[in-house]
Parts: C-alpha cells; sequence; structure tokens
C-alpha cells in the first residue's frame, strides 16, 4: 500500500505594511538568503515532504521562480498568485491539489515567514497526521493572557483570565487530511458571516467532529511580522542548529569522501583538529601555516601558490577553511604600527585574499568557504580593539560574500565558538581551569557539520550547554 502523499503548500500571500516595506516581507533577506529561500530549503530538503506548492503575492511570482531556479528546488512544482484573504488563499491550494490528484493527501500549510521551523516539528506533524485528520502545531504560553471588555472609561477592563496550563500559542504548519480541511470550507463557504484568522479554526468550527492534534512547536518556529522580528530572526540563525536532523557520522563521511578540504592555519589548535577529523571522514585534507609551510595567509602570492598545489596534486577544491589569526592585546595608543598592520592584514585582509584566490575552485565544485569570529564581534572590547573590529568585518564579509555568491552556489559561513582551549589563547591568557574552556575538538566537529551544510551567510555560535557561558572573552 503506497503511502500518503505529503504536500507542503507555502502561503506567502503577505506584504510589508507593517515592517514598513513596499518589498513582501517575505523577500526581506535574513542571514544572507530571502526569508522565503530559507522556508523553502526547509521543505525542499525534508525527506518527508514529496510536493511543494507556493502561493505568493500579487506581482512577486517572478522572484519566487527566480529562487526556486537558483537553489534547484525540485520538489516545488506549482507558483500561484494567492488570493484576498488567508482562507481565499488556502481554498485556491486546496483546488489546486484536488485538480492534481485523485486520491487522499496529506497537506500541510506553512507560513512562508516562519524560516525557522525545525525539521523535526515537520517530522512530528506527518507522524500526527498518520492517526489524525488535523494538526496543530503550538507552544505554552509563558505569560499570562487575560480576555477584556469594554470598560466605563477610556481603558478595557479585565473579563477574564483564563487558566495558562491550558493555553497554547498557535505555530504553523496546520496540517489536514485533504478531504477534511475540504469538508470544512465547504461548510464555511455556506455562512454569510465566515470569518477565520488561520485554517485550524475553520476545521474547529464548521467540523467540530473533527479532532484537531496538537503538535508541541519551538520558541524559534517565530512569525517575521515586526520590524524588530527581522533582527530576531537574524540572531537565530546564529545559534546552533539544535532541531535540525543530526549530522551523523554516516552523513559527514559521505559529504567528505572523496572531496578535497584546504586549511590555512591548520597546524595546531581548532585547525589541527579539523584536518584531523576530516581525515577520518575521507577527505583528502592540505593544511598550510606559517610554522610548517611558510604560507602567510595575507600575501596573495603564498596563497596561489598553495592553491595551484593542491589543484595540482588532487584536481580539486571542495571545502576551505581559515582558522588563521593573531590575538594582540594592548591599549590601542599602545599598539606600535608593525602590530596594527599584522593584526589587520592577518585577522582581515587575509580572509578576503584568501575569498579572492580560491573563489574560481570552488565555483567548480559548488563548494564551501569557512570562517572564524568571536562573540567580541558584537561589541568592541577595550584592550581587543584589533582583534574585535576585525572579527566584526570578517562576519560582514561572509555575509556579503554569501550574497555575492549565492548564483553559484558557492556557500559562505562564519562559526563563532566560545572560549576555546587552543595555543593562542593560551598565549594570550595563560593556563586557565580547562574545566571552563571549550574543548577544540568539539569546535572542529560542529565546523565539518557547517562546511558540508547547505546554507550561506550564517554565523553559528558553538557553545557549551550553559548559554551564558563564555561572554566575558570568548576567544578561541
Amino acid at each position: 500500500m503506497e503511502s500518503t502523499r505529503n504536500i507542503a503548500v507555502i502561503l506567502a500571500g503577505g506584504v510589508g505594511t507593517r515592517i514598513g516595506l513596499d518589498t513582501p516581507k517575505q523577500l526581506i533577506k535574513i542571514a544572507g538568503r530571502p526569508i522565503m529561500e530559507h522556508t523553502l530549503a526547509l521543505f525542499d530538503d525534508h525527506p518527508l515532504i514529496d510536493e511543494v506548492i507556493v502561493l505568493m503575492a500579487r506581482g512577486h511570482l517572478d522572484k519566487v521562480h527566480e529562487i526556486v531556479r537558483k537553489n534547484g528546488f525540485e520538489k516545488v512544482k506549482l507558483v500561484m498568485e494567492g488570493s484576498g484573504t488567508r482562507n481565499d488563499t488556502t481554498q485556491v491550494a486546496l483546488n489546486a491539489i484536488s485538480e492534481q490528484f485523485d486520491e487522499e493527501s496529506n497537506v500541510i500549510l506553512h507560513d512562508a515567514v516562519r524560516p525557522l521551523l525545525a525539521p523535526s516539528i515537520i517530522n512530528d506533524v506527518v507522524l500526527a497526521l498518520e492517526t489524525n485528520d488535523a494538526v496543530d502545531v503550538a507552544i505554552p504560553s509563558a505569560d499570562t493572557i487575560i480576555e477584556v471588555e469594554p470598560g466605563t472609561g477610556s481603558y478595557p477592563v479585565i473579563k477574564d483570565v483564563p487558566t495558562r496550563a491550558n493555553l497554547r500559542r498557535g505555530q504553523t504548519p496546520q496540517a489536514f487530511k485533504l478531504s477534511a480541511i475540504q469538508r470544512a470550507y465547504a461548510l464555511a463557504n455556506q455562512d454569510p458571516n465566515f470569518e477565520a484568522t488561520d485554517d485550524c479554526t475553520v476545521v474547529l468550527r464548521y467540523t467540530p467532529d473533527v479532532p484537531i492534534a496538537v503538535v508541541t512547536g519551538d520558541d524559534s518556529n517565530m512569525k517575521v511580522t515586526e520590524p524588530i522580528d527581522i533582527y530576531i530572526a537574524d540572531k537565530l540563525f546564529q545559534l546552533p542548529a539544535r532541531n535540525e536532523h543530526a549530522v551523523t557520522e554516516e552523513k559527514l563521511k559521505s559529504a567528505l569522501t572523496g572531496k578535497t578540504v584546504a586549511i590555512f592555519g591548520g597546524s595546531y589548535g581548532i585547525g589541527a583538529d579539523i584536518a584531523a577529523l576530516a581525515a577520518d571522514f575521507g577527505a583528502t585534507v592540505k593544511t598550510f601555516s606559517r610554522s610548517t609551510t611558510k604560507t602567510h595567509i595575507n600575501n596573495r602570492e603564498d596563497l596561489v601558490a598553495a592553491r595551484e598545489e593542491i589543484v595540482k596534486d588532487t584536481g580539486r577544491v571542495d571545502y576551505v577553511v581559515n582558522t588563521a589569526g593573531v590575538l594582540p592585546l594592548a591599549r590601542l595608543e599602545d599598539t606600535s604600527d608593525e602590530t596594527i598592520y599584522e593584526a589587520t592584514e592577518i585577522n582581515y585582509i587575509g580572509p578576503i585574499l584568501l575569498a579572492q584566490t580560491f573563489y574560481p575552485e570552488l565555483v567548480k565544485t559548488q563548494g564551501s568557504l569557512l570562517l572564524f569570529t568571536s562573540s567580541s564581534y558584537t561589541r568592541g572590547r577595550g584592550n581587543y580593539s584589533l582583534y574585535s573590529s576585525a572579527k566584526a568585518a570578517t562576519v560582514n564579509l561572509t555575509q556579503a560574500l554569501a550574497d555575492e555568491w549565492a548564483n553559484e552556489k558557492v556557500r559562505v559561513n562564519c562559526v563563532n565558538p566560545e572560549r576555546t582551549g587552543t595555543p593562542m589563547r593560551t598565549r594570550a591568557f595563560g593556563e586557565e581551569d580547562p574545566n571552563s574552556l571549550l574543548e577544540s575538538k568539539t569546535v572542529a566537529r560542529a565546523s565539518l557539520e557547517v562546511l558540508v551544510a547547505n546554507k550561506t551567510g550564517h554565523v553559528i555560535d558553538v557553545r557549551r550547554e550553559d548559554p551564558l557561558a563564555g561572554y566575558a572573552d570568548d576567544v578561541g
């Protein structure tokens, strides 16, 4: 018996009115890509999704086609114009599905402006549809919810305070058996006063005999609606992908076997651990550094020579990693010209030259460039002025290159490890309690996962379990 087809419907009919932009909010860029692109990637990549339909705001369908074409989103089969209301737009999609398929289908409706949906939630929704005709996604309310009514004066007054334990905050996706959601809308359309803000409400009001199962969502599955949401979502993309499919040993081996990884600053610390781990997973690894190969990251001739050596030996460059850096600690007025130029050239000019030098080879393999920053990029710190400013520049370089290289499918990301036990850190701060530091091998594993992932323009934090640990001086 064939399994039921899972069809994702991406609802993108809204515009950026509250955000204050003429561009639809789903086309605003976050973490190097339009919001819509992040959302489509989630569903196109998910193994349980068979087909994707997009309902887009009028006048912007060409942009969706461009995103689909650029990324090769093979599951996106139909891009249609949305209708008047959210409910009207849903019905356009339902009618399209009915015309395309005679058999029962699972319809999974998701807001395009929720780009941080965890793949595990899609798993849970599809599983719930095996025994239910309607499924919602919701999270407990951390706030007390009050019900108000008009007061005698200028202010509303509290009418009731529902028990918080019974309250949830609704999210998407909302999912249904096609026949169930069609029956609910058929009855709703007979009601001259029909009005609903979401699709589960339609089922609840017009087919109350159909139970709606509730799957637990996630706080990060936020909806980008207000101006501040853009900033919050961008920051959330920097957090470790704790809800994504685990990158197993098998997946890393599959991604790295037969590939060539070039690591600069690979003689010790994080770079050396990345090199060893990548080799264990089947990659051909080439490491370069000042101490072992006399390769200076801030010298274009050295980088060109490294590139030519790699291509001659292996014929390809799939991944490039830069962990080279220096950490001068001093007040700026006490810093010599020599130190200023050296630190700026190694920490900032070096990554620029590296990107320029290896771009042609990465285009050939549709490869990936990985850079490193530190938490000091978020705010300059006293005695760290050269280091902090270079790390902030590296983050902006990452995001800019991700945008520039997107059409060539070359990915650029940045890892932000918390305080990590490395020789560079020991030289700067002396011996420290090893229990207070992140292990270099942990950062190496996370770096490889980012390196092979289908994401670009991201700044990924690598932290211990304590989310507040390491904010004093996060230097790798």
